[in-house]
């Protein structure tokens, strides 16, 4: 495959950023859109250019790190994470635009890097519990409910990789937030910080600059996890039962 590549480059988050335009030839539809990549900055490395830095981890679709829009679409035109995305979904000759995740509480690191570390500061909020659950037999000697523990498992695959505001128009993290205070919540071990824990991330998610929710549901859809759209109700019935009592 040939293909021609708009990728975003930019120095840092001060500095003005601009799309360049590289061809690339002999792509293998088997290769993951990272390993185009790695192919494309191998031609870059040797004509002596600056490599196009990107973000990767595990190369396996569980830790998000992979954070990439193309052709306006997190993670690609699949609902999955951009390293299990492969070049099998494109056609020789197409042209794609890469580009990092666009929120203001995402500033540019370099190129398609993006610091998301506002993540973790909602997750340090409130994401724990103080119930100590003993050894691994200690903890399945709590009953919970079957639909509770399945809400829970459902919740906690949130990766975190920020697609969900990457496609939000409104740049919200209400889909992420939700998540990580859902599958916790659910649960007898989350119960005591049940209130402070979804009264203190949301505050820390509007801090860090998040937009707001309008429930458009693009979230959802581009999640690859298959978080789902009720989790932000939920969380927001949380919130809600959570601020009536702290106005008592």
């Amino acid at each position: 495959m040939k293909l021609t590549l708009r990728v975003w480059r930019q120095q840092n988050a001060e500095a003005p950023g601009a799309m360049a335009t590289y061809e690339v030839d002999g792509i293998s539809k088997d290769m993951s859109f990272l390993e185009m990549l790695d192919t494309l900055n191998e031609e870059l490395i040797l004509s002596g250019d600056d490599p196009v830095a990107f973000d990767h981890d595990c190369r396996e679709g569980i830790c998000g790190a992979c954070s990439l829009v193309i052709n306006g679409d997190a993670h690609g035109p699949e609902r999955t994470t951009t390293c299990q995305l492969h070049m099998r979904a494109f056609d020789d000759g197409d042209t794609i635009d890469i580009e990092p995740w666009r929120a203001s509480a995402f500033p540019v690191v370099k190129d398609l890097v993006v610091d998301r570390s506002s993540f973790d500061r909602i997750i340090q909020a409130g994401g724990y519990i103080s119930a100590p659950t003993g050894t691994a037999p200690d903890a399945h000697a709590t009953p919970v409910p079957k639909p509770d523990a399945d809400s829970a498992f459902e919740h906690a695959e949130c990766i975190g990789c920020g697609a969900c505001v990457a496609a939000c128009p409104n740049g919200s993290a209400m889909l992420f937030t939700s998540a990580k205070i859902n599958h916790l919540n659910v649960l007898p071990q989350g119960a005591p910080e049940r209130e402070t824990r979804v009264l203190d991330m949301v505050a820390t998610m509007d801090e860090e600059g998040f937009g707001g929710c309008t429930l458009t549901g693009e979230c959802a859809t581009a999640c690859p996890k298959g978080i789902p759209l009720p989790s932000i109700t939920a969380m927001n019935k949380e919130w809600l039962r959570a601020n009536r009592r702290v106005r008592r």
